[in-house]
């Protein structure tokens, strides 16, 4: 008897997160621009700062190039930008008296519904990026394969330590704080503020596409032109695919797999 209450509590949390009710607290203290607007920003300053950090530890080993020396580290110091970005959430979901759980979503495991629903949202991502990477590496490079910077983007060397924990702890925090800040509470705020869900899906994406384009920041342009455009395509069809789905659970499975095939690309192992 004892549980009852329990359920259905976390089923009406879980349901304070869907358009209506997120409508419903537009206009009042609980819900303005700026939390949304602070979150969907937020993580590509958290990830800048986190790279500054580590370059000041190179500062202090005097490396003749404490910047670049820290771009390698960015499945490290990138767990950093994940606490940033946690804080503002609990912060912001908070007022609105929500969990980090709430923006998560139902999960439905049974009958492979989430499985399924993820390896769609895998291929549908993997169809994106392979639409988009011979031009915008054109654009930027001028040929179709785009340089990979090596030993800062790709062919990364890592001492043993940071490589488990790039493949542990970074992988099990990083992905589903990137789905719950764009997808799970910025998304669906913005759509609900700006009344378009166009708009939303606009600025979201946008700065989703961007973000990617400073992990590492590398200061050359055609870089971060490359970046930015190579992932803005697929970061529109993500946000159009949750905002017909309204659950993470499929899409943080999904940002798993890409994420680990990210690593195993970048890392010399």
């Amino acid at each position: 008897m004892d549980q009852v209450p329990v359920a259905a509590s976390s089923e009406k949390a879980i349901e304070m997160n869907s358009h209506a009710a997120i409508s419903r607290r537009v206009g009042s203290e609980q819900l303005t621009w700026l939390g949304p607007l602070l979150v969907v920003t937020g993580r590509t300053v958290f990830a800048i700062v986190a790279q500054a950090v580590v370059a000041g530890l190179f500062v202090l080993r005097r490396h003749p190039s404490p910047w670049s020396a820290a771009a390698p580290w960015w499945s490290v110091y990138g767990t950093l930008a994940d606490l940033g970005c946690l804080a503002l959430l609990v912060h912001f979901a908070g007022k609105e008296g929500l969990r980090l759980r709430d923006l998560v979503g139902r999960i439905r495991w049974r009958w492979g519904i989430d499985l399924l629903l993820g390896l769609m949202i895998l291929v549908v991502a993997g169809v994106c990026f392979a639409v988009v990477a011979k031009p915008v590496s054109l654009f930027a490079f001028g040929t179709p394969q785009p340089y990979m910077y090596p030993g800062l983007l790709a062919g990364r060397v890592l001492p043993t330590w940071a490589v488990v924990y790039s493949f542990s702890i970074f992988l099990l925090i990083w992905s589903p704080t990137e789905e719950i800040t764009y997808q799970g509470y910025a998304l669906p705020r913005i759509c609900a503020l700006s009344k378009r869900w166009w708009v939303a899906v606009l600025i979201v994406s946008f700065w989703w596409a961007f973000q990617h384009s400073f992990i590492p920041l590398i200061f050359d342009w055609r870089y971060i032109a490359w970046r930015f455009l190579a992932f803005w395509l697929a970061m529109m069809a993500l946000n159009l695919l949750y905002l017909r789905v309204r659950r993470l659970p499929p899409f943080i499975l999904a940002h798993w797999t890409l994420d680990i095939l990210a690593l195993l690309i970048t890392l010399k192992l």
